[in-house]
């Protein structure tokens, strides 16, 4: 079973269009993974 920190990271890489590795916890949505804010409001 995938942990939670996991399962987020497969729904942000899906929904911003980034590789999972680039996930961090401590990444910013808006600076570290471009997300514009439709793509936070969406997550």
């Amino acid at each position: 079973m995938a942990s939670v920190l996991e399962k987020i990271q497969e729904i942000t890489a899906e929904k911003l269009s980034v590789e999972i590795e680039d996930i961090k916890p401590e990444s910013s949505f808006t600076e570290d993974l471009e997300a514009d804010s439709l793509d936070v409001v969406e997550l």
